[in-house]
This record gives structure tokens, C-alpha cells and sequence, in this order.
């Protein structure tokens, strides 16, 4: 493990793609990181999900799921909350209403407008979904300590949060 402690620092001097995989097992980029524990979540997410029911759904499908709220949610929103275009958003939900999951309502606030709403089956999911992620969750916490979990998160949020922020001028006084 020491080893690699200091690893991170090379990423920075790297400027060649040779070697890149070995450069991403061994220090693996934001990115990588990032794609493998998102892939491990909604792999285990899904195939939990497979075995209560809810085989039909797919990783795809949270794009819209992860955001569902019982009092309705525009598309717009769905797909600024998710940073999925609008037409993939829409498709997503076109799925899942197929599926018996949503469905679309007219919003009080402007009639022309659309609210995507869950469908009781579409609620019982996202209730189980809750569940099986905060059992992940438990399970991280338990191996790395409550503490170090609830840093790692709080981290993690602050990257997320400063992506979102427009970036500083660099240069400029």
C-alpha cells in the first residue's frame, strides 16, 4: 500500500497513452474511480432489484429513478438533476412508463407542462432501491469506519459541488 501513497503525484507528469492501463489499475484516475464505484453500486443495485421483482429495470433506468419524487418532477429537471440531455431523459421515461413505473400528469403550475409522478410500483421500487443502497452504504461504513465513511462522502460532495461552480479565472488578479 505504501507504495502507492504517493502514486498521484506522477499522473500529473503522464502525458503519453503507452502503458495507460497498467498507469489506471495502478493509480487510477477521478474518473476511473469514479466509473468503477458507480458501476459496482448499480450492479449490485439492479441485480438485488432482479431478485425482488424488478428484473425489467436496468442501470439506464436511474438516470430517472435515483430523482423520482411522489410529488412529481418535471423531465427539465430530471434531466438537469441527472446531467442527461432532455431527449434521453424523455426516452427513459417513455421506458418506464411502459413499465408501469411513472407516469406523466399535467403540472398545476403551468398545464402545458408535464409532471413525472412514480406509480405505486414505481414508489414500492424506489422503497426497496432506498433500502438496498443504504445497505451498501452500512456495508462501506462498516469496512473503512463510520467516521472515514462519512469523510469520504463529504469529500466526495465537495468535488461534486465545485464541478458545478464555474471555474476560477486563471491569471487574472
Amino acid at each position: 500500500m505504501d507504495q502507492y501513497r504517493h502514486e498521484w503525484v506522477l499522473s500529473q507528469y503522464v502525458t503519453t497513452t503507452r502503458h495507460r492501463a497498467e498507469r489506471q489499475q495502478i493509480n487510477p484516475d477521478l474518473g476511473v474511480l469514479a466509473s468503477q464505484l458507480l458501476f459496482s453500486l448499480q450492479d449490485e443495485l439492479f441485480s438485488r432489484l432482479a431478485e425482488v421483482g424488478y428484473e425489467d429495470l436496468h442501470p439506464r433506468h436511474g438516470a430517472v429513478l435515483a430523482y423520482l419524487d411522489e410529488d412529481g418532477i418535471r423531465a427539465t429537471e430530471l434531466a438537469r438533476l441527472s446531467g442527461r440531455h432532455k431527449q434521453i431523459v424523455g426516452r427513459i421515461i417513455d421506458e418506464l412508463e411502459d413499465l408501469g413505473y411513472v407516469e406523466r400528469r399535467p403540472d398545476p403550475q403551468d398545464r402545458r407542462a408535464k409532471l413525472i409522478f412514480p406509480t405505486e410500483r414505481g414508489l414500492e421500487q424506489t422503497r426497496r432501491g432506498d433500502e438496498i443502497v443504504a445497505d451498501i452504504e452500512a456495508r462501506y461504513a462498516k469496512a473503512l469506519g463510520g467516521r472515514t465513511y462519512a469523510a469520504f462522502r463529504d469529500i466526495l460532495r465537495q468535488v461534486v459541488v465545485s464541478e458545478r461552480e464555474p471555474a476560477p479565472e486563471v491569471g487574472r488578479a
